[in-house]
């Protein structure tokens, strides 16, 4: 019951005038921003960061805002990819895959009603589930020390490296590179310059913020110039009806339900995020529907095939949360830039957060269920709307993404020096994507890597130098095995696919 009361004071905090307009804005920007191919949650954050200092909001307000966004792009996506064929994420693949067959059939209503509905359904579940898991892990989570959290860290590497991609060791490298940028500045301990080549600017590090937006931001504009003359998209302009009729939401039923579990609990592993979520919940609907002989992709769109990662996305944002407010892991990309703005305000995310600031984590969670119903009583009647403004011409949206995020960088420190930065850092990111080197890797190296070094430091000063402190006690073996386990998984199942089609 001790739950039910938090909540109901959340809601105190999240129907407030000020916070209810905060979750609208959001909902809608979410929307907007992962309605437009490549853009995505994380650059959507990435730019609202300053902006939102600069306007001074409330922590609460801050939070509800980036969840907004975080939740309210994982169902713009849907509307590209059903529409267009043109996932802005690569949580959204499948989605397009089943959503833009059903568009060409002339359900393109259809397709895009079910995103709804699924993300819906999938957000409330999995805010149902955060409310009774994240205080239990964070009960459990004040047992950690710095050995454990070095270890957890570890693990978050692990996990990010060997899911980001499929190259296991392009995902390792890219987490060194991140690693490498979290450490240029002084040491804190010595007073060292690390990596500042002499340059008084970097002597502070370098901002997270210019970080951001050079790899995500500049990075995406220049990869889609690059794309461009790949061909154009066709967008599909008859839309229908957007509602399902009760036979058609009762057969979609589980695969929303067993879609908002996978996602759940594929979220809250550091690192895993909203495309795996999606990939899982995927594959697992068709294996349950197509050995009964049910039609699935191949055979022209299924709305279960769609239900499934639709729900999983959703799901996976809440899940994604709960290690990062809860143990200060970030669950995904879009969740380690949070980390930085929480940082940024002076709140440290961890075991204490909940009970320190029960107003900010509580509110929090009670606007996640408004947001997700006003995402649901916006987004069916305006389908047609945000299917009009997909045809913006790429000549006014290109420059527009590049001159806030030179005005958002300027606005942090009034230091050209920062443009500049973020305009070498673009360039560097547009590389690691041509190299096939995943981004998401580097963030967290860049988030974690102070913390890593941090805790490793605090650990061997307890033990007077013995590394064997570090693997000392039930929880911290567990999660280096957890990790190592990690590492090796994609070798296994890679040796097994291998054998798999040699037999074959």
């Amino acid at each position: 019951m001790e739950v039910f009361g938090l909540l109901l004071d959340g809601f105190g905090v999240a129907l407030q005038p000020f916070n209810l307009m905060i979750a609208l804005v959001a909902c809608l920007l979410g929307t907007l921003i992962g309605m437009f191919p490549g853009i995505g949650p994380i650059n959507g954050i990435v730019v609202l960061i300053p902006i939102a200092f600069a306007l001074n909001l409330p922590p609460a307000a801050m939070l509800i805002l980036f969840a907004g966004i975080y939740y309210g792009a994982e169902y713009g996506n849907a509307i590209s990819a059903s529409l267009l064929n043109v996932p802005g994420t690569s949580a959204a693949v499948l989605t397009a895959l089943e959503g833009n067959k059903l568009s060409r059939m002339g359900r393109a209503g259809k397709a895009l009603g079910t995103s709804a509905i699924a993300s819906f359904f999938g957000g409330t579940i999995s805010v149902i589930a955060m409310m009774f898991f994240a205080p239990l892990l964070s009960r459990w989570a004040i047992r950690f020390g710095p050995p454990q959290y070095f270890a957890l860290i570890v693990f978050a590497f692990s996990m990010i490296a060997s899911l980001t991609g499929k190259n296991l060791w392009k995902g390792l490298m890219a987490t060194v590179i991140g690693l490498m940028v979290s450490v240029i500045g002084l040491d804190v301990m010595s007073g060292i310059e690390r990596f500042t080549f002499g340059q008084l600017k970097l002597a502070d590090g370098v901002e997270f913020v210019v970080v951001v937006i050079g790899f995500f931001a500049i990075n995406e504009v220049l990869k889609l110039i690059y794309e461009k003359g790949d061909g154009e998209a066709i967008l599909i302009e008859e839309i229908g009806s957007v509602y399902l009729t009760m036979k058609e939401f009762s057969s979609a039923f589980m695969s929303m339900l067993r879609g908002s579990v996978i996602g759940f609990l594929i979220g809250v592993l550091p690192g895993a995020g909203a495309s795996i979520a999606s990939f899982i919940a995927y594959t697992t609907e068709r294996q349950l529907l197509q050995p009964k002989g049910e039609t699935f992709a191949e055979n022209g769109g299924d709305i279960r095939g769609l239900s499934a990662p639709e729900a999983a996305n959703n799901a996976a944002v809440s899940g994604a949360l709960i290690p990062l407010l809860t143990l200060g892991i970030p669950g995904s990309g879009t969740t380690a830039v949070m980390l930085g703005a929480l940082l940024g305000l002076g709140l440290q995310p961890g075991p204490l957060f909940m009970s320190q600031n029960p107003d900010i984590f509580w509110g929090l969670i009670a606007s996640m269920y408004v947001g997700n119903a006003l995402l649901l009583v916006l987004n069916l009647p305006l389908v047609g709307v945000w299917a009009k403004l997909l045809k913006t011409p790429d000549w006014f949206l290109y420059p527009a993404i590049v001159a806030i995020s030179f005005v958002a960088i300027y606005a942090v420190n009034n230091s050209p020096f920062d443009i500049l930065s973020m305009g070498v850092l673009g360039i560097m990111g547009f590389l690691l994507v041509m190299l096939k080197l995943p981004l998401p890797p580097v963030i967290l190296g860049l988030i974690l890597g102070p913390l890593m070094e941090r805790n490793l430091r605090r650990s061997l000063s307890i033990s007077q130098g013995d590394w064997m402190f570090l693997w000392s006690d039930p929880i911290s073996i567990g999660l280096w095995i957890a990790a190592i386990v990690s590492l090796c998984l994609p070798f296994i199942i890679g040796r097994k696919r291998r054998e798999e089609i040699a037999a074959a």
